[in-house]
């Protein structure tokens, strides 16, 4: 299996972080591969059998699971927490199976399944952490298992909602045509027809800063990478098992960056503020984008996601 050692990408994209961010020789995660039915799915790991929690990390549609390891995997990690980034298929280092179309359920199951197998190693809680996309898809897996003890959340976007769609699609072209247009080739022999996620989206706002932009763009297993129709379709249309009136699973965090250019905080109160039973809490990142680079809002996230984990996880009368 492929690993992290032998790509440039992410430290090029890491350059561009703050040097406590940069992971050093011998600090990268442990690479695990994990077979997921036809899938080998690649994990970035920090193992601490004495951690008191595992935090499993979701990536989004422009990102992969290295770049969730050195903004939080890793940091996390320092602060005595087991972390594990996933690289769901199609994206990162996984090794999607020979003929296998991937759609989002798919990621959904693949999480789901996840937390089971950590789970039968101990009891420790887990919690799950997301990055765009990631977080309404760590949202979408915490229905589906209900054995999580909290979710975080870079933004919470339902893609089933209109001005979500229109917000952070490309243009109003591809949120009004190009959407429905997916859906109706995704039900034809046309299905694993692929374009660039950054022409569907706003992949041009995901970082604020160009070169590192650039850099993103280059990464054909994350921000350059290209997905099917059947995926695109199946990503804006998908039903959660639980709509969030009736979520009772657990405790909800949302760490906003202030200044994102591709999801602002408006868009994510259009669900959060239909959440009813259980805690929403949301922390804004100062002067940071979308995939955040930026102080202080970088700091303020690892300690806002690391203080909400040691409160969840915690015993309560």
């Amino acid at each position: 299996m492929k690993t992290y050692t032998q790509q440039q990408h992410w430290r090029d994209i890491q350059g561009f972080l703050p040097a406590a961010y940069q992971l050093q020789p011998g600090q990268e995660p442990q690479e695990e591969c994990w077979s997921w039915g036809p899938h080998r799915i690649h994990l970035d790991c920090y193992r601490n059998a004495t951690a008191p929690i595992k935090v499993i990390l979701f990536h989004g549609v422009g990102t992969n699971g290295r770049q969730m390891s050195t903004i939080l995997g890793a940091p996390l990690a320092r602060k005595g927490f087991e972390t594990i980034a996933i690289d769901m298929p199609e994206y990162g280092l996984t090794q999607v199976g020979r003929g296998q179309p991937v759609r989002y359920d798919d990621w959904i199951q693949a999480g789901s399944d996840l937390i089971d197998v950590e789970l039968a190693k101990d009891s420790r809680p887990i919690v799950l952490y997301g990055l765009s996309a990631g977080g309404m898809e760590t949202y979408h897996i915490a229905v589906r298992n209900r054995k999580v003890k909290g979710i975080v959340g870079m933004t919470f976007l339902d893609q089933r909602e209109q001005q979500v769609r229109d917000e952070t699609a490309y243009n109003r072209f591809m949120s009004r045509v190009g959407g429905p247009l997916a859906t109706l080739v995704a039900q034809t022999p046309f299905a694993g027809l692929r374009i660039p996620m950054a022409v569907a989206s706003k992949m041009h706002t995901l970082v604020n800063n160009k070169a590192m932009l650039n850099a993103c763009l280059a990464d054909k297993t994350s921000a350059g990478k290209w997905v099917t129709m059947s995926f695109l379709s199946s990503y804006t249309g998908y039903q959660p098992a639980v709509e969030p009136e009736d979520f009772d699973v657990c405790p909800i965090l949302l760490t906003q960056p202030a200044q994102d250019r591709w999801t602002p905080l408006h868009l994510s109160e259009l669900f959060l503020r239909r959440v009813r039973h259980v805690p929403v809490k949301v922390t804004m990142l100062e002067n940071a984008g979308h995939y955040p680079l930026e102080q202080p809002g970088l700091n303020q996230m690892v300690t806002a996601v690391h203080d909400f984990c040691l409160d969840v996880a915690r015993p309560h009368a």
